[in-house]
């Protein structure tokens, strides 16, 4: 069984569409930037790494990317195999959400738009930040954040990779209880806020909005949410409400596809970090990513190896 995965934020690299210029899936663009009324384009192939920092930015050029790798990947091969579920990491659900015809592209792309200006400014009402905790299992980052003010578990990304978030004060000292715990090491992260942390709550007003004038449809395979690591069909709204301020359990996510059989996963999207997570939470696990056309180039054999 297939599973398409999406990523998410932090993925995101400078002029990371420019290889796909001269592909037929490019054209995807044009419809995300009249969507939205912003220059999908030139974020792909103009913008500079600080410009891309920025979560506004970040976020819709990271989910055109995704959709643009989707749609090529369907024009080499994979619309005629069968996909048995799909799951994005945080913004990734997006992408996940078009994937599963849940929403259209265009749809999707307005409320990417809605979501990074909603958290820009929460970000900027109330800075934070977020640090990678490495070797260290959930439980343990969970205890080195309690008693913390102002930090918290953000992402459980896979065994021994666990994010926190929070103010940068908060992180700091949730940090060192975590190297007193045991942990080999505790990276910052160049991100800009505390996302998937209640300092998110303010933004979620202004994506609920959104998400109100947003019509979805039951997805045509199972969704994997960030939330609750769950299968769902429908009710999206109210997770990607939750997803703002709730941790991202990912590897719980990975654990479930592979209860559910799955064997195959396929990373659309910059980059090629969860294929990385996969490999260290799914034991056997076949991965392949498509972040640049030359990687369409081995997507055939992937494809024509995943069981029917």
């Amino acid at each position: 069984m297939l599973a398409l995965l999406f990523p998410g934020q932090g993925s995101q690299r400078a002029q990371m569409g420019v290889p796909w210029t001269g592909h037929p899936a490019w054209a995807l663009v044009q419809r995300l930037s009249e969507a939205t009324g912003r220059d999908v384009a030139g974020l792909l192939t103009e913008a500079d790494a600080d410009t891309l920092k920025a979560t506004r930015n970040a976020q819709l050029a990271a989910f055109a990317l995704s959709l643009v790798a989707l749609h090529a990947a369907r024009i080499s091969g994979l619309a005629y195999v069968p996909v048995a579920a799909v799951a994005g990491h945080s913004l990734g659900e997006y992408s996940a959400l078009v994937a599963a015809e849940a929403i259209p592209a265009d749809a999707a792309a307005q409320l990417v738009a809605a979501r990074g200006e909603a958290m820009q400014a929460a970000a900027d009402a109330a800075p934070g930040t977020m640090a990678a905790v490495l070797g260290l299992d959930t439980d343990l980052v969970r205890q080195a954040c309690e008693g913390v003010e102002g930090a918290w578990p953000a992402n459980d990304n896979a065994p021994g990779q666990v994010v926190i978030a929070g103010t940068a004060a908060g992180v700091e000292r949730a940090g060192e209880a975590a190297k007193a715990l045991g942990a080999k090491r505790v990276m910052a992260l160049p991100v800009g806020g505390a996302f998937h942390s209640p300092l998110m709550a303010p933004a979620q007003d202004l994506l609920d909005a959104a998400l109100d004038a947003a019509h979805f449809h039951d997805s045509t395979v199972d969704v994997v949410a960030n939330v609750d690591a769950a299968a769902h069909r429908n009710g999206f709204a109210a997770l990607l409400s939750r997803q703002l301020v709730a941790p991202v359990r990912w590897r719980e996510s990975l654990e479930t596809l592979s209860r559910a059989g799955v064997t195959h996963f396929l990373e659309l999207g910059p980059g090629a970090e969860l294929s990385g997570m996969v490999k260290r939470t799914v034991d056997g696990a076949h991965r392949a990513n498509v972040a640049t056309p030359d990687d369409l180039e081995n997507l055939t054999s992937f494809l024509e190896a995943v069981p029917r």
